[in-house]
């Protein structure tokens, strides 16, 4: 079975409460920890690699907190997973940190799990912080 890490679900959650308040100010760690059901200590985390890549910015002081860097309608989920996880590796073969494998050359199923990577990755930046609260407003309905 081929799963999502909880870095990359709780990151896209982490973000989802973020747009979902934007231009109304920042977010404290502990508002989104407590919407989202995330430990403080994990979002700390996934927020400092979010910070460090530019997604979100935190703003220190009475009233401070965490706020994106950019409309809803410009990150896409894929750059958030891509942030917090890299880039989709659906086999060893292609994760660009893990040690070659021997048949890569004359592998016949490199070629389709890398265009499984990518039509995936193709996939997840279709989709924006924007979609995400327009599906939320049409499920509350």
């Amino acid at each position: 079975m081929l799963k999502l890490s909880t870095k990359g679900q709780y990151g896209v959650r982490a973000m989802f409460e973020l747009a979902k308040n934007y231009e109304k100010g920042p977010l404290t760690i502990r508002e989104i920890a407590a919407r989202q059901g995330v430990s403080i200590s994990y979002l700390e985390q996934l927020l400092n690699k979010l910070r460090k890549s530019k997604l979100i910015k935190s703003q220190k002081g009475p009233g401070g907190g965490y706020v994106i860097n950019k409309k809803p309608e410009e990150i896409s989920v894929g750059l958030i997973l891509n942030s917090l996880e890299g880039p989709v590796a659906i086999a060893q073969c292609l994760d660009p940190s893990a040690k070659s494998c021997k048949r890569v050359e004359g592998c016949v199923t490199r070629l389709l799990w890398k265009s499984l990577g990518e039509k995936i990755e193709d996939f997840l930046d279709t989709i924006h912080l924007n979609d995400l609260i327009d599906e939320e407003t049409r499920l509350l309905r």
